[in-house]
């Protein structure tokens, strides 16, 4: 059996989620509103946690490595280690609250990582106060152990981003398949105001906004993690994604609040004879 389908069965694996509803519960204290939006990475247009993960990746790594090279290195070694688990806490804090945002299957996988990860901070403190006591030999096997957790707990989230797209876009390949030129959505009219209403341009999914003489188009998948806008509602110029609550403007698809971190393709519009007619703004170059 590979490796991946072995990391798939945790999907399955409902013994996990008395450990998931618990880590949930802690997820639920995350602070809401921009402070939220920031741990999500809103601001930056992607997740903050891919990148906060590095720090203490690296330097760990690099305490590792500097354990079994020649060479007096143990003061360096020290001050790496400490620095790994000074930045483990924001990264953690920012993956608890993407994790929080994930579908249950995938929330079982990101419990394993997060243990991984939790034991390898566990790790690498131990080892840190080995080294402190004057154990080097207990600090460097304890500091080994710890870089094996972090390849596990690696190894699981990577197969949440890239196997199963956590955080990424999910929404991006959807503009390559609008038809070039103009697409025929109905008769303007068939659209509600003041509501989402669902469209399609050639199979791609659009929902459209209409208020009054006003209407906006947009691509109908929620960047996120995929749900059709067009379930959604319309709250203060805003649409607001039905299953994690993203919120996005209706003028140019901007991310206002997340989960969500990218924002959704706006199309531009025209009215021809009462019909409502869309295309991407790409085919005006």
């Amino acid at each position: 059996m590979r490796l991946g389908e072995r990391i798939r069965r945790i999907e399955r694996e409902g013994r996990l989620d008395p450990a998931v509803s618990r880590l949930a519960g802690i997820a639920e204290r995350l602070p809401a509103g921009k402070a939220r939006d920031l741990l999500h990475g809103v601001p930056l247009g992607h997740p903050v946690h891919p990148i906060a993960v590095h720090l203490p990746i690296g330097t760990w790594t690099a305490a590792v490595l500097l354990d079994v090279l020649p060479g007096g290195n143990r003061r360096a070694s020290r001050v790496l280690i400490g620095t790994g688990i000074l930045a483990a806490l924001p990264a953690a804090v920012a993956g608890l609250a993407d994790w929080s945002q994930l579908h249950e299957r995938q929330r079982r996988v990101g419990a394993v990582h997060a243990a991984a990860n939790g034991a390898a901070t566990l790790l690498f403190g131990m080892s840190l106060l080995s080294r402190l006591r004057g154990r080097e030999g207990w600090g460097v096997a304890l500091g080994l152990a710890g870089a094996g957790a972090v390849g596990l707990g690696g190894l699981l989230g990577g197969h949440l981003s890239y196997y199963r797209a956590s955080g990424a876009n999910s929404a991006d390949a959807l503009i390559d398949l609008v038809p070039d030129g103009w697409s025929d959505l109905g008769p303007l009219d068939g659209f509600p105001e003041g509501s989402p209403g669902r469209a399609d341009a050639d199979g791609v999914p659009v929902v459209v906004v209409r208020e009054g003489e006003s209407v906006s188009a947009l691509l109908g998948t929620c960047p996120h993690m995929g749900a059709p806008l067009a379930e959604g509602d319309l709250v203060d110029g805003c649409i607001r994604c039905p299953w994690h609550g993203s919120e996005f403007r209706v003028e140019d698809g901007s991310v206002v609040h997340g989960p969500a971190t990218a924002a959704p393709e706006v199309l531009e519009t025209s009215v021809v004879e009462g019909r409502l007619m869309v295309r991407s703004p790409a085919a005006r170059y």
